[in-house]
């Protein structure tokens, strides 16, 4: 990331280098705070971090009228998602989510921290939580039906 920071400088693109340079330093922010070098994951938590922060503050300047801001931060979110690792497909994060419920016995809605629990290192950077969330809990929520009406629970 540190010799694209220096791109970003030479090649004039200020919106880059400050991107750059943000997620550079929030990566070295945690890496005080741990006292030690992060590891890949870690590394990638911390971007994922800082892509979702982007993800709300758009919700926030739609509301607000402020497209232009909210442009602005999608941009960030594309500068920052060439070093996340490739995004999974709606019928991949199904898939996932159809293996964890088995993988974990999940029955009802009151699994979804054990089903979530077991997705989250699978899907870490490559999905965003509340779509895979929702998908869990509508998922388990087909399966609490299907026991209810076969005279289950």
């Amino acid at each position: 990331m540190q010799s694209d920071i220096t791109a970003a400088m030479r090649g004039g693109d200020a919106l880059r280098r400050d991107v750059l340079r943000m997620a550079a330093n929030a990566a070295y922010n945690v890496e005080k705070r741990n006292q030690r070098p992060l590891t890949e994951d870690e590394y990638v938590a911390v971007l994922t971090r800082e892509v979702k922060t982007r993800r709300e503050s758009i919700d926030a300047y739609e509301k607000g009228g402020r497209d232009d801001l909210a442009a602005k931060e999608r941009a960030e979110i594309d500068i920052l998602s060439t070093y996340l690792p490739q995004a999974l497909t709606e019928p991949e994060i199904d898939a996932l989510v159809d293996e964890a419920i088995a993988a974990t016995g999940a029955t009802s809605a009151r699994d979804l921290g054990k089903v979530m629990g077991w997705l989250a290192p699978k899907t870490r950077g490559r999905a965003d939580g509340k779509v895979v969330s929702g998908k869990v809990a509508s998922a388990l929520a087909r399966t609490d039906l299907a026991e209810h009406d076969e005279g289950g629970h």
